[in-house]
């Protein structure tokens, strides 16, 4: 995956043409917004979105926020409702991510979504964003540009020391009117959710609610960027390093290998993370034990591991 070099694009036109061009080929690009510099990858390619993972070194598959240029953009993907709009118009574009329950026909990889049915989608209000995502006029899932654990980037320099070599291109625009990550609230269940705090007080999202948000509890399964991972665990048991499958069970392969499904015939972890989650949804629906094959334990094969463990994990 590694670009000999990361090309460092300015906020014009023609070069923000190139961004969104490279965007939707599938490679990645990062961008400034208003919080942060993101690393962009087009949320509908999954193996784009498993660059995304590998290029940060992201330890696991943690849901991402998909940012677009519109709210038109955004019913593509999401159910809208009356407290969207209601969040929206007030907030829109700025530091607030929604969460919402998907439409059925959304075609964005499972992997931005860490296998849940609800997305994270945001409106940037930086203006070299806002151009950018019109260009590709479709979802970009953009956590952090910087190496995973490491401190985020305000700058494009920041970003190039970082992950020169691992990304496509930059687009430079100088420092970022620098705030913390977006705030994000859960419109999935009856009442509004505080999943982050953020850039936008809760306060603030209140008094346009007319009514206080919920509190997340600690011990809640997660739903959102920012928090640690959700237990995704399917109705049967789950049986790892299998070598092949027993009577009863379905083969989840990896590489050349007899199986029911397989995540990566020819071996590569990035096709494999692609695959993972879409994988596990479609054997679990057969309501059968799942046996999984080794996948080696470097590169995005660490998270991969994670997730199928924390699948694997005894149930209460």
């Amino acid at each position: 995956m590694h670009n000999k070099n990361t090309q460092i694009l300015s906020s014009e036109e023609h070069d923000l043409d190139q961004a969104a061009t490279l965007l939707l080929a599938g490679q990645l690009v990062a961008f400034p917004t208003e919080t942060v510099y993101g690393l962009g990858a087009d949320a509908r390619q999954g193996q784009a979105v498993a660059a995304v993972y590998e290029a940060k070194g992201r330890p696991s598959f943690n849901p991402l926020i998909a940012h677009l240029p519109s709210i038109d953009a955004a019913q593509r993907y999401v159910q809208w409702s009356a407290q969207a709009q209601t969040l929206a118009d007030a907030f829109w574009p700025g530091p607030l991510t929604l969460v919402l329950p998907l439409r059925q026909d959304h075609g964005i990889s499972p992997l931005v979504t860490a296998g849940l049915d609800t997305l994270a989608v945001r409106i940037p209000a930086h203006p070299t964003a806002h151009k950018l995502l019109a260009l590709v006029d479709g979802p970009v899932a953009a956590p952090s540009a910087n190496p995973s654990g490491r401190i985020s980037p305000t700058t494009a320099a920041h970003v190039s020391a970082g992950l020169n070599g691992r990304i496509a291109a930059i687009v430079d625009d100088g420092a970022c009117g620098v705030g913390l990550e977006s705030t994000i609230v859960g419109l999935a269940t009856p009442q509004p959710i505080l999943l982050r705090p953020g850039g936008l007080a809760a306060e603030e999202i209140e008094a346009v609610l007319g009514h206080p948000l919920m509190q997340r509890d600690a011990h809640d399964a997660l739903t959102a960027p920012g928090q640690l991972l959700s237990h995704y665990a399917p109705n049967e048991q789950v049986r790892l390093n299998a070598m092949q499958a027993k009577a009863g069970e379905l083969m989840l392969g990896f590489g050349a290998m007899a199986c029911d499904l397989n995540l990566s015939e020819a071996g590569d972890l990035a096709e494999a993370a692609a695959n993972l989650f879409g994988h596990l949804h479609q054997l679990d629906a057969l309501n059968k034990p799942i046996a999984v094959a080794p996948v080696p334990t470097h590169g995005l094969g660490v998270a991969i591991n994670d997730r199928l463990h924390r699948a694997a994990a005894p149930r209460d």
